[in-house]
């Protein structure tokens, strides 16, 4: 869902040789320092070229030459950065050394000065420390978590701790992946993945790929094209985009295959997804460019044909070459035009991913920001909802965060100013902002019939 910078950029594809590896001999461990797996080291991290903490996962040993490589997880970093490393970047670790900065010193100058009047060295309020979580989307650990769910995560953990698939190929993209994704045998022992950007096929040769796109003559996602951006040269406004983007909406029952490929795609840039094969009660909603060649996969969310939590959006994800473009908040706002339809308000559900997160925070501000500037900030919370079809829970932690709302006897009430709706504004004027045409959005709500629903 989920606004990172690109991991990877346009580039020629690139030939990767497979190569056999071996667990590291029990002799070989003896004899040179090898470091166990579970142990601390100093790593040299490809993404800056730095030495930090971090922890060995997993270890291996190729068959030709020996050298030894190593599975690393950076302490306190995302685990989308970790990655193999040869030997030489590892160094021993003894306690001593720093390369992490303080907590604290990550925090915003608000957030920083707010600690020091309140003489915080270390340890945070748990108010503070909400904040901090908040704003730079820390998960929470596995011992705060209720204890099935404790269960779960160490599951999860560890199945998903080392990264199977290195890069996948999709279009003219080379993409280096994030996360482990479940890809049946032998697919998901490949170190590069080839796909098809239209079916979502995936190959584990480029030629096997190559005649597969001679054979299909399909150059866009199946399903039913709900939505195109009107032609700026035509249309002034944020809703015109160069290039043309559209919107298909994708059945997971008609289509299952096609869907589960696009989980299993989608797996490896989303930790927590855990959606593979059972699609057939959710409609996919897929993002595209079109040019003369076709449409490309840019992103997608997902949500279920009948909810009855309410929420509007499962999933949610823009690709990385794709990220920082303004395509994660367009599909956010999408989501809710189409509750909007439906005359209801929604919610994504729960869990929300790190960069998932982020984007809601920012829609959410800026919507609300927007609607109070243009009505002076006369409404009441339940108008609010009525008129964003953002629910209201997320409507008053919203404000709440923006320090926008107060609680005085019983009730929510909304305290702003004209200066402080500005302020905030032009901290969000950078965001880029794709806007919707509703004329040109032709859906109907998927009807779901009384027996289909209780099951």
């Amino acid at each position: 869902m989920a606004v990172g910078e690109p991991l990877s950029c346009s580039v020629p594809p690139r030939r990767v040789q497979p190569t056999t590896f071996l667990p590291v001999p029990q002799a070989d461990l003896e004899e040179r320092e090898v470091h166990a797996v579970g142990s601390k080291v100093l790593c040299v991290a490809s993404f800056d070229c730095s030495q930090h903490i971090a922890e060995i996962v997993d270890q291996k040993q190729a068959a030709d030459s020996g050298s030894v490589s190593y599975y690393v997880h950076y302490i306190d970093l995302d685990k989308r950065l970790d990655e193999w490393v040869s030997a030489d970047k590892v160094s021993a670790y003894d306690g001593a050394q720093t390369t992490q900065p303080p907590l604290l010193s990550h925090v915003s100058s608000g957030l920083a000065e707010a600690a020091a009047a309140a003489e915080i060295t270390q340890k945070m309020t748990r108010r503070l420390k909400r904040r901090y979580d908040e704003i730079h989307h820390t998960a929470p650990n596995v011992e705060e978590l209720a204890p099935l769910d404790q269960h779960l995560e160490k599951e999860h953990q560890e199945k998903t701790k080392v990264k199977n698939i290195e890069v996948v190929e999709l279009g003219r993209y080379d993409i280096d992946t994030w996360y482990y994704s479940p890809y049946p045998e032998p697919f998901g022992n490949e170190k590069k993945l080839y796909i098809c950007e239209y079916t979502l096929k995936y190959f584990k040769k480029k030629k096997t790929l190559i005649r597969h796109l001679a054979k299909t003559p399909l150059r866009h996602p199946p399903g039913d094209e709900i939505y195109r951006s009107p032609d700026p040269g035509h249309y002034p406004g944020n809703c015109a985009t160069t290039p043309t983007i559209a919107v298909f909406e994708v059945d997971g029952k008609k289509n299952k295959v096609y869907c589960q490929s696009l989980c299993l795609l989608s797996k490896l840039f989303l930790d927590h997804k855990t959606l593979y094969y059972d699609v057939d009660p959710f409609l996919f909603y897929i993002l595209c460019e079109c040019d003369a060649d076709g449409y490309h996969i840019v992103g997608y969310f997902s949500k279920e044909k009948h909810s009855v939590e309410g929420y509007n959006l499962a999933c949610i994800l823009t690709l990385p070459p794709y990220q920082r473009k303004g395509y994660g908040r367009f599909l956010i706002s999408f989501s809710y035009e189409l509750s909007r339809k439906e005359n209801r308000v929604g919610t994504p559900e729960r869990p929300l991913s790190d960069l998932g997160q982020v984007s809601y925070r920012s829609y959410w501000t800026r919507v609300l920001l927007d609607l109070l500037r243009e009505h002076r900030h006369h409404l009441s919370i339940k108008e609010i909802a009525e008129l964003t079809a953002i629910r209201t829970d997320d409507i008053v932690k919203t404000l709440e965060s923006l320090g926008l709302i107060k609680y005085w006897k019983g009730d929510h009430i909304i305290s702003v100013t004209p200066r402080i709706i500005e302020e905030h504004m032009r901290a969000a004027a950078a965001q880029k902002t794709i806007g919707i045409d509703t004329g040109r959005l032709h859906w109907t709500p998927y009807v779901v019939s009384l027996a289909n629903a209780r099951k």
